[in-house]
């Protein structure tokens, strides 16, 4: 079947960028690094943007951990995570941060017979699956929850990500508020001593993982899912309700999130409460230096990311990741002009309204 990009093809590589309006014209280079987890909707973002404005973007997917580091090494203009960086490391590392959309991590399985939604699972079963403490399909505790489905007597070959992962920390952050057990033994990051399992590097490694090995369970986020049709399977929320992935369900994680009001944009949306809420979104952020090395670059990462908040909202919808709502946006925009300067303390972008 045709499963999602390797990672050595998960670069964007669109040419070359304008310069910034308030620079000179140059030939700038854009680049940013990170997460695996919005790399479907950065990648369609680029492709329009370099259609209507001629202006390229390269983006490395190579997962959260790797782009914080990158950013760090200022080897990047932007790195992107999904584990956001508190607010005191934030200011540490003399970044700005800001989130772009959400997303929700689905557990998906190759199960012959069972089809999307077929299956359902509660955070405390899924927790003793990753810990290695349930081994079979036909267990009891996944017997209880899905009555009705056919489940075989077949060994579950867990996957999990093997690189510093903003999926992971998302994944693992619920476990952790779910299963004592979890919490106690493995923790909540963007990596983790995994008790059980094998390792796949990215998404797309997890992705296709899955969809080769029978028996097999995994976590991706919903984009990663949907392009490569997989089996995902329904989820037991903070409420009790069985709920399924999508866009309306991650939009209810969200609800209740004061974006505006939390220092460096610091939210995290596991196990939310409320009936249509699915308990494993996230938010996905970009990191910028507040004192950029190449003002006109980060210039032009600004304008990049205006314009997908303006106009790229129906394209993440198309891939059910959620946009931010617009008095976010103007929070975000606002933090750009009075916090990303140049040397001489000039904002880099303000954003037209």
């Amino acid at each position: 079947m045709q499963v999602v990009r390797t990672l050595s093809q998960a670069v964007i590589a669109l040419g070359t960028l304008a310069a910034a309006s308030t620079y000179p014209a140059a030939a700038i280079d854009i680049s940013g690094a990170g997460a695996t987890f919005p790399y479907p909707i950065y990648a369609k973002w680029a492709d329009a943007y370099k259609k209507e404005t001629g202006v390229g973007l390269n983006y490395q997917s190579i997962g959260s951990g790797g782009g914080i580091k990158q950013i760090q090494a200022k080897t990047v203009v932007f790195g992107a995570s999904d584990m956001p960086l508190t607010p005191d490391e934030v200011t540490k590392a003399g970044l700005v941060q800001f989130p772009t959309v959400i997303g929700g991590d689905v557990p998906v399985v190759n199960l012959e017979g069972i089809k999307p939604g077929d299956l359902k699972l509660d955070g405390a079963t899924l927790a003793q699956i990753y810990l290695g403490q349930i081994k079979r399909w036909d267990d009891a505790a996944i017997k209880k929850l899905n009555p009705s489905a056919k489940l075989p007597s077949q060994a579950i070959v867990v996957v999990h990500r093997s690189d510093g992962s903003g999926t992971t920390f998302i994944f693992t952050d619920y476990l952790s508020k779910v299963s004592p057990d979890w919490k106690s033994k493995v923790g909540a990051n963007t990596s983790v001593e995994w008790p059980a399992g094998i390792g796949a590097k990215g998404n797309e490694g997890v992705a296709n993982n899955v969809a080769q090995t029978k028996g097999a369970l995994g976590y991706v986020e919903y984009a990663y899912a949907k392009q490569n049709k997989m089996t995902t399977v329904d989820m037991l929320n903070k409420d009790g309700k069985v709920v399924s992935p999508k866009a309306e369900t991650f939009q209810a994680a969200a609800a209740n999130a004061d974006w505006e009001h939390s220092p460096s944009f610091y939210v995290i949306l596991t196990d939310q409460p409320g009936a249509g809420t699915w308990p494993i979104a996230g938010a996905t952020f970009i990191l910028i230096h507040k004192q950029p090395q190449d003002p006109a670059a980060a210039s032009e990462a600004l304008k990049f990311f205006a314009w997908a908040y303006g106009k790229g909202g129906k394209m993440a919808e198309d891939l059910d990741y959620v946009p931010m709502p617009s008095g976010v946006v103007t929070a975000i925009e606002g933090v750009w002009t009075k916090e990303i300067k140049d040397a001489s303390g000039k904002p880099v972008f303000t954003a037209a309204h």
